[in-house]
């Protein structure tokens, strides 16, 4: 049997200090053959997680109260034979590379149990959170194919091994938004 790509989100935690709203999640991730393969041979694959509080509203879209985004690019470096991990809030382009934070690894696995863990991660301010009203977080991680070369969009667009995505609502309660 084949093995693929798979991630599913195992904790998703909203935590309330230092007058903010912070986010905890926890992702299992394991990337196929093919995956592990291109970046062996060199290709820089990036994955997105992007968190959301909305406040329900009747009348029209739901109202987005906070958000926060990070960008992560994981890259195998064939002459040092070390895996580079950038993290940042910003996109991240093949050549700008300046806002983000870099970090080398041993091994591929050491490389993504820093994005399998996401802590202290800060969503909302709590001067923008309504204790009356309904409020929600979304959650959303994503392997984002638009960062692939063409023809591996081209290619990967039918294999599941390359589409890896997970996704999940909470609603917060009273008591963490007071």
């Amino acid at each position: 049997m084949a093995q693929t790509s798979t991630v599913e989100l195992t904790e998703l935690r909203p935590e309330r200090r230092d007058a903010a709203l912070y986010l905890t999640a926890q992702l299992k991730l394991e990337l196929g053959p093919a995956v592990e393969d291109a970046l062996v041979k060199g290709l820089a694959v990036h994955f997105v997680a992007e968190a959301e509080v909305l406040r329900d509203r009747w009348y029209w879209y739901d109202r987005k109260v906070g958000a926060a985004t990070r960008y992560y690019r994981l890259a195998f470096q064939p002459l040092t034979r070390r895996w580079r991990l950038n993290v940042s809030n910003e996109p991240i382009s093949g050549t700008g590379l300046a806002g983000s934070i870099s970090q080398n690894f041993e091994t591929l696995p050491e490389a993504l149990d820093v994005i399998r863990r996401q802590s202290g991660w800060k969503v909302a301010d709590m001067a923008d959170l309504d204790v009356e009203a309904r409020q929600y977080m979304t959650y959303r991680f994503r392997l984002d194919m638009s960062q692939l070369p063409r023809p591996f969009q081209i290619a990967a667009g039918n294999q599941t091994e390359w589409t890896l995505s997970v996704a999940r609502q909470m609603r917060l309660t009273a008591d963490m938004v007071r």
